[in-house]
């Protein structure tokens, strides 16, 4: 691993920053797509959404779930030159680079509608909950190995686990302004 001084990002937080965004264009297509009467009915759209919203929630949860246990488990400690990235810096940096995506996908949600009322948009709705999820449970391991898990910024272009990155760095829990799991801390 190379030393010296870089940016690091907590990995609940990277995690986290697609789940609200993903959850509220969900709902919002959800809703316009439930006065759109569609090609199935309402009632199958309906349906056939809060299938869809339960696999996609426990799919993205699971998603590369070994990936980042063993980059967790193979995480060094945080060096006396690295930068810890605020949360806010964290989630609009992650937020802003994946806007366009988040229109596309919100823009198909609403076209499928008039094929199959609200599906779309629980599917949306799905892949934002489990993204919330993941980050629940890398909050509770952080709690419980008493480390927070962070990964180098200049790294992310990918996702926290993406190809570009090789190992995680810890510090202590009270490191950071954002909670285990990457929410507030109060």
């Amino acid at each position: 691993m190379v030393r010296g001084a870089r940016s690091l990002a907590r990995v609940a937080v990277v995690v986290r920053a697609g789940a609200a965004p993903l959850w509220w264009l969900g709902v919002v297509a959800a809703g316009i797509g439930v006065l759109l009467p569609g090609l199935t009915g309402r009632r199958i759209g309906v349906l056939t959404g809060a299938a869809l919203l339960l696999v996609t929630a426990v799919v993205t949860a699971l998603a590369r779930h070994g990936r980042y246990t063993r980059l967790a488990e193979g995480a060094v400690r945080a060096g006396r030159g690295d930068f810890l990235q605020d949360r806010k810096v964290t989630l609009n940096t992650r937020r802003r680079a994946r806007r366009w995506h988040y229109l596309i996908a919100f823009l198909a949600a609403v076209a499928s509608s008039f094929a199959l009322p609200a599906a779309g948009g629980m599917l949306l709705a799905g892949a934002g909950a489990g993204l919330w999820a993941k980050a629940v449970r890398l909050g509770h391991r952080e709690r419980d190995t008493e480390k927070l898990l962070w990964v180098s910024a200049d790294r992310l272009s990918a996702g926290p686990v993406g190809p570009a990155v090789e190992a995680f760095v810890t510090t202590g829990i009270a490191a950071g302004d954002a909670a285990p799991g990457g929410a507030r801390r109060r």
